[in-house]
């Protein structure tokens, strides 16, 4: 047991805006960084009270123990859809819905689409870690050329099931969102660039700017087949080659 001294310095506590609950994510998995920058916008903003996150089926299934702020658990790729109907009833309210790539992208394509082109006054923060993460190691739609899933052991074939989908770049095309961006978490200076990023999507909507996403390239150690060292490299020299890091919209 480490013993405190009167020297010693302490350089980090939990975000206050964070339970004590014992994590479930994977070990090398991405979320848990996220999960501390998210609770850390929270606390800098001072906006714990009033909000509201949205989680949907998938890996961010148990947001709620990670929170202490109210949640509710949206159907799987509805969670765009459930944190519109939260923020119309109370514009007051800050909503965030989280999701993954299979949601946010395959399952949830229409209410994902039309809450953007709408420009609801919501943030968004969708990872993006090229597979169904929590129901098995499926292909996603963000999941890359030859990669091997549970349901493509052989690589995704594109001549079968297309090309990878990069949603963002999609929704960039749209009149309505005030905040696009496309970020990682693969090493310091990609997590400050998203504690930035996410900071910005939680300001636009505290300042009624509308809509903003934020994707984040995250890795899956576990249904990649890979360690947390080889997923960080991975993310770092593969995937950002097929999803770029960068704003893409930035209306503020």
């Amino acid at each position: 047991m480490q013993v405190e001294t009167a020297d010693m310095v302490k350089v980090f506590s939990r975000p206050q805006s964070l339970t004590a609950a014992k994590s479930t994510y994977c070990p090398g998995c991405h979320h848990g960084i996220l999960t501390r920058i998210i609770g850390k916008t929270i606390d800098e903003l001072g906006i714990a009270e009033r909000t509201v996150c949205i989680a949907p089926v998938g890996c961010s299934v148990f947001a709620y123990n990670w929170y202490r702020c109210d949640a509710i658990q949206a159907a799987h790729g509805r969670a765009s859809a459930v944190a519109t109907g939260v923020k119309r009833a109370d514009p007051n309210l800050i909503v965030f819905a989280y999701q993954g790539d299979g949601d946010f992208a395959s399952i949830g394509t229409a209410e994902s689409i039309h809450a953007a082109n709408r420009g609801e006054n919501i943030t968004v923060i969708f990872v993006n870690n090229q597979v169904y993460g929590m129901t098995g190691g499926e292909m996603a739609p963000t999941s890359l050329v030859h990669q091997k899933t549970t349901t493509t052991p052989a690589g995704r074939d594109p001549a079968q099931v297309g090309y990878p989908i990069r949603f963002s770049e999609m929704i960039a095309q749209l009149d309505a969102p005030t905040y696009i961006t496309r970020q990682a978490l693969f090493d310091t200076r990609r997590i400050l660039d998203t504690e930035e990023a996410i900071k910005k999507a939680f300001e636009n909507q505290v300042n009624e700017k509308g809509y903003s996403l934020v994707e984040v390239l995250s890795t899956c150690p576990t249904n990649w087949r890979m360690s947390p060292i080889a997923s960080n490299k991975h993310v770092a020299d593969v995937v950002t080659e097929v999803f770029p890091l960068g704003d893409l919209v930035d209306r503020r």
